[in-house]
């Protein structure tokens, strides 16, 4: 303290005096809190009502807070129920029906009425379903919906439109190449899935004049979008027997279904546990690992189990084993997760990601096998499974933070066939888990040792011999 001015001497001379005393306080304090008692929160989400007009289901949650009207519309079919030679039209329909115009407007006079009226939409796509949304001020609804029906159920497809998108596709294919994360990805999900919707890739192919024309996503659209297809939502400041006769309009400008939709086909999943090495001079190696597994999207309790355990293997941020060791412990990569998808219908995959120096390749391949291994091994610890469990009931809230989530959300049921109260079968599910129930989901479904590794790096950096080591090595070429 040599030197120290006598002001700052004297203050410190004081709080030394009442150190006790404040340090008394704190701990005061803290009981006080530690004691406070509050009655739980009994959290009851509102739940939609359901009409229906001219057999299409809507869902509807009135909401007046502002004088704004909501209308979702989801369509079953895309790309993904009908031949590769309509992936690139059924991949467009989306985009087209926004900006290709109607047969009464072009794509400009289109534009012109949205931004006149103050009408925001969005339109998006998969490869079973498109949807759409259509957001407006209450005193436009009559027009907008008008609009927005037509975009929808009238669309002309302009080619410039069309030729436009083609340009736009064309140059992410020459420059898809250029992304190592997104080659990694792409051709993991080619090696997996092959001649699959999920393993497709766009090519210069499916871009043909005679793939992707205005013809070609007519027929599309005349496919996907018709009224069997169709489950709409709405929220807003508006109630039912003002928007039944807007709804009927609606409905009545989309047409009958021409035929059923062809059924979404099972993949046969490609399972050769090895080595996929594509071979790039890069600073920083592209891992992606994964085997399938026979969990399924279900209100079963070895879903909920293989949720909250994928939580704690890779899934959980900084909390989960896999990022723990690899960034913490290691410092071999700065992110690095686990991915257990469990789709409805047909097996997923159970795996890691990560990037990091050639250098650190194998031996953060070895760690994660190494991570994964323990889990097959020997039970979580119970704080890992209550930190998994807490993580999810503490952010369920956020399901139902606006009427617009909730009735899109339901409209998802709707169409996967799952029921209305998912969500809260989900949270009751998820909060009886238990670390044997993880221990048995990992002991029946990780097999670490079958792991189809894909790298994309720079072998002579990464180790050919080191590589050989995992086991069998395939080098994929891909010319991009």
């Amino acid at each position: 303290m040599r030197g120290a001015a006598p002001s700052v001497l004297l203050v410190l001379a004081l709080l030394a005096s009442h150190a006790p005393a404040l340090h008394g306080q704190r701990d005061m304090g803290r009981r006080a809190v530690e004691a406070l008692d509050y009655p739980p929160i009994d959290f009851r989400p509102p739940v939609p009502d359901e009409w229906d007009v001219d057999g299409v289901p809507v869902l509807m949650i009135e909401d007046h807070g502002l004088p704004l009207v909501s209308v979702y519309a989801r369509f079953r079919g895309g790309y993904g129920l009908f031949g590769r030679e309509y992936y690139a039209a059924g991949t467009a329909l989306p985009s087209q029906l926004r900006y290709g115009g109607t047969t009464e407007l072009s794509p400009d006079s289109v534009d012109k009425a949205l931004e006149y009226y103050a009408i925001q939409t969005s339109f998006g796509g998969a490869g079973e379903a498109i949807s759409a949304t259509m957001n407006t001020l209450v005193e436009h609804l009559p027009t907008a919906i008008e609009l927005w029906g037509s975009v929808l159920a009238r669309p002309a497809f302009d080619s410039t439109q069309v030729e436009i998108w083609r340009g736009r596709q064309l140059e992410s294919v020459r420059r898809r190449g250029d992304d190592p994360g997104g080659l990694a990805f792409s051709e993991f999900n080619r090696l997996l899935y092959g001649d699959h919707p999920v393993g497709w890739e766009m090519d210069a192919s499916d871009l043909s004049s005679e793939r992707l024309s205005s013809q070609r996503l007519a027929e599309v659209h005349r496919r996907v979008v018709c009224r069997e297809n169709l489950v709409l939502g709405l929220t807003g400041d508006v109630t039912w027997r003002d928007m039944r006769p807007l709804l009927e309009t609606l409905v009545r400008k989309v047409p009958p279904c021409e035929g059923t939709l062809p059924p979404s086909p099972i993949p046969s999943i490609r399972d050769e546990p090895g080595v996929y090495l594509i071979e790039r001079d890069l600073e920083q190696s592209v891992i992606v690992m994964a085997h399938t597994t026979d969990v399924h999207l279900a209100d079963d309790p070895s879903y909920y189990s293989a949720t909250i355990g994928n939580s704690i293997l890779g899934g959980g941020g900084f909390s989960s084993r896999i990022l723990s060791r690899v960034r913490t412990e290691e410092g071999f990569a700065y992110s690095a997760s686990s991915l257990w998808t469990m789709p409805r219908r047909y097996d997923g995959l159970l795996g890691a990601i990560t990037r990091t120096r050639p250098e650190n390749t194998i031996p953060a391949i070895e760690l994660i096998l190494e991570t994964m291994e323990g889990l097959r091994t020997a039970p979580p610890e119970a704080g890992e499974v209550q930190t998994a469990i807490e993580r999810i009931v503490n952010g369920f809230v956020f399901n139902f933070d606006t009427p617009g989530r909730i009735v899109s959300r339901t409209m998802f049921y709707v169409a996967q066939d799952l029921p209305r109260d998912w969500l809260e079968r989900y949270l009751e599910g998820v909060r009886r888990v238990t670390a044997a129930g993880i221990h048995d989901a990992f002991a029946r479904h990780l097999r670490p040792a079958d792991m189809m590794i894909l790298i994309v790096g720079d072998p002579e950096r990464i180790g050919r011999e080191a590589i050989e080591a995992l086991g069998p090595v395939t080098v994929l070429d891909v010319r991009r």
